[in-house]
Protein backbone atom coordinates (compact mmCIF):
# COMPACT_ATOMS: atom_id res chain seq x y z
CA UNK A 1 0.00 0.00 0.00
CA UNK A 2 1.34 3.40 -1.02
CA UNK A 3 1.52 5.71 2.04
CA UNK A 4 0.72 8.90 0.13
CA UNK A 5 -2.20 7.24 -1.61
CA UNK A 6 -3.56 6.05 1.73
CA UNK A 7 -3.25 9.55 3.25
CA UNK A 8 -5.22 10.98 0.33
CA UNK A 9 -7.84 8.25 0.78
CA UNK A 10 -8.05 8.93 4.54
CA UNK A 11 -8.51 12.67 4.01
CA UNK A 12 -11.32 12.07 1.53
CA UNK A 13 -13.11 9.76 3.99
CA UNK A 14 -12.68 12.29 6.83
CA UNK A 15 -14.10 15.04 4.61
CA UNK A 16 -17.08 12.85 3.69
CA UNK A 17 -17.79 12.09 7.36
CA UNK A 18 -17.57 15.78 8.28
CA UNK A 19 -19.90 16.83 5.47
CA UNK A 20 -22.43 14.11 6.27
CA UNK A 21 -22.45 15.00 9.96
CA UNK A 22 -23.01 18.67 9.05
CA UNK A 23 -25.93 17.73 6.80
CA UNK A 24 -27.39 15.54 9.56
CA UNK A 25 -27.17 18.36 12.10
CA UNK A 26 -28.83 20.71 9.62
CA UNK A 27 -31.61 18.17 9.02
CA UNK A 28 -32.23 17.74 12.75
CA UNK A 29 -32.37 21.53 13.23
CA UNK A 30 -34.80 21.91 10.33
CA UNK A 31 -37.11 19.22 11.72
CA UNK A 32 -37.00 20.82 15.19
CA UNK A 33 -37.90 24.28 13.86
CA UNK A 34 -40.81 22.79 11.89
CA UNK A 35 -41.96 20.98 15.05
CA UNK A 36 -41.93 24.27 16.95
CA UNK A 37 -44.08 25.90 14.25
CA UNK A 38 -46.60 23.01 14.32
CA UNK A 39 -46.81 23.13 18.12
CA UNK A 40 -47.34 26.89 17.92
CA UNK A 41 -50.14 26.38 15.39
CA UNK A 42 -51.84 23.84 17.68
CA UNK A 43 -51.59 26.24 20.62
CA UNK A 44 -53.07 29.08 18.59
CA UNK A 45 -56.02 26.93 17.56
CA UNK A 46 -56.79 26.32 21.26
CA UNK A 47 -56.63 29.88 22.55
CA UNK A 48 -60.07 29.44 24.10
CA UNK A 49 -58.49 27.06 26.61
CA UNK A 50 -56.87 30.02 28.31
CA UNK A 51 -53.26 31.12 28.89
CA UNK A 52 -52.65 28.65 31.72
CA UNK A 53 -52.64 25.71 29.29
CA UNK A 54 -49.11 26.67 28.20
CA UNK A 55 -47.74 26.30 31.73
CA UNK A 56 -49.52 22.97 32.15
CA UNK A 57 -48.29 21.70 28.78
CA UNK A 58 -44.72 22.70 29.56
CA UNK A 59 -44.72 20.76 32.83
CA UNK A 60 -46.28 17.66 31.26
CA UNK A 61 -43.84 17.62 28.32
CA UNK A 62 -40.87 17.84 30.69
CA UNK A 63 -42.26 14.97 32.76
CA UNK A 64 -42.68 12.85 29.61
CA UNK A 65 -39.28 13.83 28.16
CA UNK A 66 -37.02 14.83 31.10
CA UNK A 67 -33.85 14.82 28.96
CA UNK A 68 -35.22 17.16 26.27
CA UNK A 69 -34.81 20.92 26.61
CA UNK A 70 -36.62 23.68 24.75
CA UNK A 71 -40.17 23.27 26.02
CA UNK A 72 -40.30 25.84 28.80
CA UNK A 73 -43.46 27.92 29.07
CA UNK A 74 -41.53 30.89 27.69
CA UNK A 75 -40.39 28.92 24.66
CA UNK A 76 -43.88 27.56 24.03
CA UNK A 77 -45.16 31.15 23.95
CA UNK A 78 -42.48 31.93 21.36
CA UNK A 79 -43.68 28.92 19.32
CA UNK A 80 -47.20 30.34 19.34
CA UNK A 81 -45.85 33.75 18.29
CA UNK A 82 -43.78 32.04 15.57
CA UNK A 83 -46.80 30.29 14.04
CA UNK A 84 -48.95 33.40 14.41
CA UNK A 85 -46.52 35.87 12.80
CA UNK A 86 -44.48 33.76 10.34
CA UNK A 87 -46.06 31.94 7.42
CA UNK A 88 -45.00 28.58 5.99
CA UNK A 89 -42.85 30.18 3.29
CA UNK A 90 -40.79 31.97 5.96
CA UNK A 91 -40.62 28.70 7.90
CA UNK A 92 -39.21 26.74 4.97
CA UNK A 93 -36.95 29.34 3.34
CA UNK A 94 -35.58 31.13 6.42
CA UNK A 95 -36.26 29.67 9.87
CA UNK A 96 -35.64 26.03 8.92
CA UNK A 97 -32.11 27.03 7.84
CA UNK A 98 -31.29 29.01 10.99
CA UNK A 99 -31.07 28.22 14.68
CA UNK A 100 -34.14 28.75 16.85
CA UNK A 101 -32.27 31.55 18.62
CA UNK A 102 -31.89 33.38 15.30
CA UNK A 103 -35.63 33.12 14.64
CA UNK A 104 -36.46 34.39 18.12
CA UNK A 105 -34.09 37.33 17.59
CA UNK A 106 -35.78 38.18 14.27
CA UNK A 107 -39.20 38.10 15.95
CA UNK A 108 -38.09 40.14 18.95
CA UNK A 109 -36.27 42.91 17.12
CA UNK A 110 -38.22 43.25 13.87
CA UNK A 111 -41.93 43.73 13.23
CA UNK A 112 -41.80 44.16 9.46
CA UNK A 113 -42.08 40.90 7.48
CA UNK A 114 -39.85 42.14 4.65
CA UNK A 115 -37.07 43.04 7.07
CA UNK A 116 -37.34 39.71 8.91
CA UNK A 117 -37.05 37.87 5.61
CA UNK A 118 -34.12 40.00 4.39
CA UNK A 119 -32.08 39.71 7.59
CA UNK A 120 -32.83 35.99 7.76
CA UNK A 121 -31.63 35.44 4.19
CA UNK A 122 -28.49 37.50 4.85
CA UNK A 123 -27.77 35.48 8.01
CA UNK A 124 -28.05 32.23 6.02
CA UNK A 125 -25.92 33.44 3.12
CA UNK A 126 -23.19 34.95 5.27
CA UNK A 127 -23.21 32.46 8.14
CA UNK A 128 -23.90 35.15 10.74
CA UNK A 129 -23.70 34.14 14.37
CA UNK A 130 -26.49 35.32 16.66
CA UNK A 131 -24.26 38.17 17.91
CA UNK A 132 -23.51 39.34 14.37
CA UNK A 133 -27.20 39.22 13.38
CA UNK A 134 -28.05 41.28 16.47
CA UNK A 135 -25.32 43.79 15.62
CA UNK A 136 -26.40 44.17 11.99
CA UNK A 137 -30.00 44.82 13.01
CA UNK A 138 -28.89 47.38 15.61
CA UNK A 139 -26.83 49.27 13.04
CA UNK A 140 -29.75 49.30 10.60
CA UNK A 141 -28.09 47.38 7.80
CA UNK A 142 -31.40 46.99 5.95
CA UNK A 143 -31.95 50.74 5.86
CA UNK A 144 -28.36 51.40 4.76
CA UNK A 145 -28.18 48.68 2.11
CA UNK A 146 -31.75 48.40 0.80
CA UNK A 147 -33.57 51.66 1.50
CA UNK A 148 -30.87 54.34 1.25
CA UNK A 149 -30.59 56.44 -1.91
CA UNK A 150 -27.18 55.17 -3.00
CA UNK A 151 -25.05 57.21 -5.42
CA UNK A 152 -23.31 55.25 -8.19
CA UNK A 153 -23.09 54.95 -11.96
CA UNK A 154 -23.29 51.14 -11.95
CA UNK A 155 -26.43 50.90 -14.10
CA UNK A 156 -24.68 52.84 -16.88
CA UNK A 157 -21.18 51.33 -16.64
CA UNK A 158 -21.84 47.66 -15.82
CA UNK A 159 -23.89 45.07 -17.72
CA UNK A 160 -26.90 43.44 -16.12
CA UNK A 161 -27.05 41.59 -13.78
CA UNK A 162 -23.62 42.77 -12.52
CA UNK A 163 -24.89 46.33 -12.15
CA UNK A 164 -27.77 45.19 -9.95
CA UNK A 165 -25.51 43.02 -7.78
CA UNK A 166 -23.01 45.85 -7.33
CA UNK A 167 -25.78 48.29 -6.40
CA UNK A 168 -27.21 45.82 -3.89
CA UNK A 169 -23.78 45.41 -2.28
CA UNK A 170 -23.34 49.18 -1.81
CA UNK A 171 -24.21 50.75 1.56
CA UNK A 172 -24.67 54.33 2.67
CA UNK A 173 -23.32 55.11 5.15
CA UNK A 174 -20.67 52.55 6.01
CA UNK A 175 -20.28 52.30 9.77
CA UNK A 176 -16.81 51.57 11.14
CA UNK A 177 -17.82 51.39 14.78
CA UNK A 178 -14.52 49.78 15.72
CA UNK A 179 -12.62 53.03 14.96
CA UNK A 180 -12.90 56.15 17.12
CA UNK A 181 -12.54 59.73 15.88
CA UNK A 182 -9.29 60.04 17.84
CA UNK A 183 -7.91 56.97 16.05
CA UNK A 184 -9.18 58.29 12.71
CA UNK A 185 -7.91 61.87 12.62
CA UNK A 186 -6.07 61.18 9.36
CA UNK A 187 -6.82 58.91 6.41
CA UNK A 188 -3.60 57.02 7.13
CA UNK A 189 -4.77 56.35 10.72
CA UNK A 190 -8.20 55.12 9.58
CA UNK A 191 -6.58 52.74 7.09
CA UNK A 192 -4.31 51.37 9.84
CA UNK A 193 -7.26 50.73 12.12
CA UNK A 194 -9.19 49.05 9.32
CA UNK A 195 -6.35 46.65 8.63
CA UNK A 196 -5.83 46.05 12.37
CA UNK A 197 -9.54 45.15 12.61
CA UNK A 198 -9.83 43.43 9.25
CA UNK A 199 -12.41 40.89 10.49
CA UNK A 200 -14.80 43.67 11.47
CA UNK A 201 -13.98 45.59 8.30
CA UNK A 202 -14.92 42.63 6.09
CA UNK A 203 -18.12 42.14 8.07
CA UNK A 204 -19.15 45.73 7.38
CA UNK A 205 -18.18 45.63 3.69
CA UNK A 206 -20.39 42.59 3.18
CA UNK A 207 -20.55 39.32 1.28
CA UNK A 208 -17.57 37.98 -0.64
CA UNK A 209 -14.90 40.57 0.15
CA UNK A 210 -11.31 39.31 0.40
CA UNK A 211 -8.59 41.73 1.54
CA UNK A 212 -5.74 42.13 -0.96
CA UNK A 213 -3.71 44.92 0.59
CA UNK A 214 -3.37 48.43 1.97
CA UNK A 215 -1.45 51.10 0.03
CA UNK A 216 -1.34 48.52 -2.75
CA UNK A 217 1.58 49.29 -5.05
CA UNK A 218 0.98 49.59 -8.78
CA UNK A 219 3.53 50.57 -11.42
CA UNK A 220 1.93 52.30 -14.43
CA UNK A 221 4.15 53.74 -17.17
CA UNK A 222 7.18 53.36 -14.88
CA UNK A 223 5.48 55.54 -12.24
CA UNK A 224 4.50 54.38 -8.76
CA UNK A 225 0.93 54.58 -7.48
CA UNK A 226 -0.59 53.41 -4.20
CA UNK A 227 -4.20 52.35 -3.75
CA UNK A 228 -5.65 52.98 -0.27
CA UNK A 229 -7.35 49.58 0.05
CA UNK A 230 -7.71 46.81 -2.52
CA UNK A 231 -10.17 43.91 -2.26
CA UNK A 232 -11.45 41.11 -4.44
CA UNK A 233 -15.13 40.25 -4.29
CA UNK A 234 -15.79 36.58 -5.01
CA UNK A 235 -19.53 37.14 -5.45
CA UNK A 236 -19.09 39.95 -7.99
CA UNK A 237 -15.94 38.28 -9.41
CA UNK A 238 -14.04 41.54 -9.62
CA UNK A 239 -11.47 43.71 -7.88
CA UNK A 240 -12.81 46.52 -5.67
CA UNK A 241 -10.69 49.65 -5.18
CA UNK A 242 -11.54 51.67 -2.08
CA UNK A 243 -10.36 55.24 -1.72
CA UNK A 244 -10.81 56.86 1.67
CA UNK A 245 -11.23 60.63 2.05
CA UNK A 246 -11.35 62.15 5.52
CA UNK A 247 -13.15 65.11 4.01
CA UNK A 248 -16.38 66.17 2.32
CA UNK A 249 -16.84 64.81 -1.20
CA UNK A 250 -15.16 66.82 -3.97
CA UNK A 251 -15.66 66.20 -7.71
CA UNK A 252 -11.92 65.76 -8.31
CA UNK A 253 -11.90 62.66 -6.09
CA UNK A 254 -13.69 60.64 -8.78
CA UNK A 255 -10.99 61.34 -11.37
CA UNK A 256 -8.27 59.82 -9.21
CA UNK A 257 -10.39 56.78 -8.37
CA UNK A 258 -11.31 56.32 -12.03
CA UNK A 259 -7.61 56.12 -12.88
CA UNK A 260 -7.00 53.49 -10.18
CA UNK A 261 -9.93 51.40 -11.44
CA UNK A 262 -8.56 51.51 -14.99
CA UNK A 263 -5.06 50.66 -13.75
CA UNK A 264 -6.26 47.61 -11.82
CA UNK A 265 -8.22 46.47 -14.87
CA UNK A 266 -5.11 46.79 -16.99
CA UNK A 267 -2.44 45.53 -14.62
CA UNK A 268 -4.14 43.01 -12.30
CA UNK A 269 -7.48 41.78 -13.61
CA UNK A 270 -7.55 38.56 -15.63
CA UNK A 271 -9.64 37.69 -18.65
CA UNK A 272 -12.27 35.98 -16.51
CA UNK A 273 -12.62 38.86 -14.03
CA UNK A 274 -15.50 41.30 -14.29
CA UNK A 275 -14.71 45.05 -14.58
CA UNK A 276 -13.10 46.53 -11.48
CA UNK A 277 -15.36 48.61 -9.25
CA UNK A 278 -14.35 51.75 -7.36
CA UNK A 279 -15.80 52.77 -3.99
CA UNK A 280 -15.17 56.28 -2.71
CA UNK A 281 -15.73 56.69 1.04
CA UNK A 282 -16.04 60.27 2.25
CA UNK A 283 -16.72 61.86 5.60
CA UNK A 284 -19.80 63.49 4.08
CA UNK A 285 -21.26 64.12 0.64
CA UNK A 286 -23.80 66.14 -1.26
CA UNK A 287 -25.73 63.58 -3.32
CA UNK A 288 -26.47 66.00 -6.17
CA UNK A 289 -22.81 67.00 -6.51
CA UNK A 290 -21.74 63.34 -6.39
CA UNK A 291 -24.27 62.32 -9.04
CA UNK A 292 -23.15 65.08 -11.43
CA UNK A 293 -19.51 64.11 -10.83
CA UNK A 294 -20.21 60.52 -11.91
CA UNK A 295 -22.27 61.44 -14.97
CA UNK A 296 -19.34 61.44 -17.43
CA UNK A 297 -17.17 58.90 -15.58
CA UNK A 298 -16.96 55.62 -17.50
CA UNK A 299 -15.43 53.58 -14.67
CA UNK A 300 -18.01 51.92 -12.36
CA UNK A 301 -17.87 53.95 -9.12
CA UNK A 302 -20.02 54.25 -6.02
CA UNK A 303 -19.84 57.12 -3.52
CA UNK A 304 -20.81 56.64 0.12
CA UNK A 305 -20.29 58.31 3.46
CA UNK A 306 -18.61 56.58 6.38
CA UNK A 307 -19.14 57.06 10.10
CA UNK A 308 -16.69 56.29 12.91
CA UNK A 309 -17.66 54.75 16.23
CA UNK A 310 -17.94 57.79 18.48
CA UNK A 311 -19.29 60.20 15.88
CA UNK A 312 -22.28 58.13 14.79
CA UNK A 313 -25.72 59.68 14.41
CA UNK A 314 -27.63 59.60 17.68
CA UNK A 315 -29.93 56.77 16.57
CA UNK A 316 -26.91 54.43 16.31
CA UNK A 317 -25.06 55.36 19.51
CA UNK A 318 -27.04 53.17 21.91
CA UNK A 319 -26.17 50.12 19.81
CA UNK A 320 -22.39 50.45 20.01
CA UNK A 321 -20.77 47.17 21.11
CA UNK A 322 -18.41 46.94 24.02
CA UNK A 323 -14.76 45.96 23.50
CA UNK A 324 -15.74 42.48 24.74
CA UNK A 325 -18.43 42.24 22.05
CA UNK A 326 -15.93 43.15 19.34
CA UNK A 327 -13.44 40.58 20.60
CA UNK A 328 -16.16 37.90 20.60
CA UNK A 329 -16.72 38.45 16.86
CA UNK A 330 -13.08 37.86 15.90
Amino acid sequence: MDTNEYITFLESIKAEITQTRARAVGKVNSELICLYWRIGSELNSRKDWGASVIDTLSKDIRVAFPQIKGFSARNLRYMAKFARECNEEFLQTVSAKLSWSHTVKLMDKLKDDAQRHWYGKEAIENGWSLAVLDHQIDLKLYERQVLSGKVSNFTRTLPAPDSELAQQALKDPYIFDFITAKQGQKEHDIEEQMVANVTNLLLELGTGFAFMGRQYHLVVGKEDFYIDLLFYNTKLRCYVVIELKNDKFKPEFTGQLSFYVAAVDGELAGEHDNPTIGLLLCKEKNDVVAEYSLRDINAPIGVSEYKLGDVLPEEYLKYLPTPEDLQARI
